[in-house]
């Protein structure tokens, strides 16, 4: 494979007939749905955090019990210990709530968009942000990575 330094592949070019409002617009709805990516990261996070906790409470259970104090055992056991997170909901129905409501209709949404708008190049905005601050010809700076798509093999057509 030769390795392109003129510019960036043919996936990340921007389609011809494509304005700079477009490639912006789409820019933003990519770093939206960057951001909800992060939230949904945070929500499994919660999700984990708060599993671990619950099974957690067997131990403190076992224990209390163990240091003689059958009453608070029981209280956390009855009262925490499997405890729904919000009325009728443990974590897990929260993430899959979550997704099929917001995550994968957003998620759906910009791959149409982007498909739609730019022949479904990702990451215009970027790569010609790339290209704008990029230093020819520094080794550092090159336009691709070398790999097999480094000189476009494979790809569609701008």
């Amino acid at each position: 494979m030769t390795r392109r330094d003129d510019g960036p592949d043919p996936a990340h070019q921007r389609p011809a007939g494509v304005d700079d409002v477009t490639v912006e617009a789409l820019g933003s709805l990519s770093k939206a749905l960057e951001t909800v990516e992060r939230a949904r990261g945070h929500l499994y996070g919660f999700h984990q955090l708060t599993g671990t906790a619950d099974l957690e409470l067997d131990r403190a259970v076992r224990l209390l019990r163990a240091a003689g104090h059958d009453e608070w055992a029981d209280r956390v056991q009855r009262d925490i210990l499997g405890r729904n997170v919000i009325p009728g909901h443990w974590t897990f129905q929260i993430v899959e709530a979550y997704d099929r409501t917001y995550y994968e209709p957003f998620r759906g949404l910009e791959r149409g968009a982007v498909a739609a708008l730019a022949a479904g190049r990702q990451h215009l905005y970027e790569a010609e942000m790339k290209e704008a601050r990029r230093t020819a010809g520094h080794p550092d700076h090159s336009a691709c990575p070398e790999g097999p798509h480094s000189d476009g093999e494979g790809l569609p057509a701008p």
